[in-house]
């Protein structure tokens, strides 16, 4: 979890520190700057970070269980449906049967 918390608080740092540093090109200085200023934080001040991860993981599960469960209901209906696909594809054999035998 620490690192989505982490991402978070970089993808803001590096906003602020383009507006503050427009031309530094350096990837690396601003993971460094990112990395510095991240250990110097108190867990009061990475509190909010905290915060939104975690509201961003609980968006995620519930978008997850809203997908899954649409999997699931939509394996259930093909299930369904490939039922009925047997039994009319079993209705349509019995049926041919019944002609061999008259003939």
């Amino acid at each position: 979890m620490i690192f989505f918390v982490v991402v978070i608080f970089r993808s803001e740092f590096r906003e602020r520190f383009k507006k503050e540093n427009p031309s530094n090109k350096s990837v690396a200085v601003v993971g460094k700057a990112g990395g510095k200023e991240w250990k110097a934080l108190s867990d009061a001040d990475k509190a909010p970070f905290i915060a939104k991860a975690d509201k961003l993981k609980e968006e995620y599960e519930k978008t997850m269980r809203a997908y899954n469960m649409g999997i699931t209901e939509k394996n259930a209906s093909e299930e369904e449906g490939s039922e009925k696909s047997k039994s009319e594809v079993n209705d349509d054999d019995e049926d041919g049967d019944d002609e061999e035998d008259e003939e």
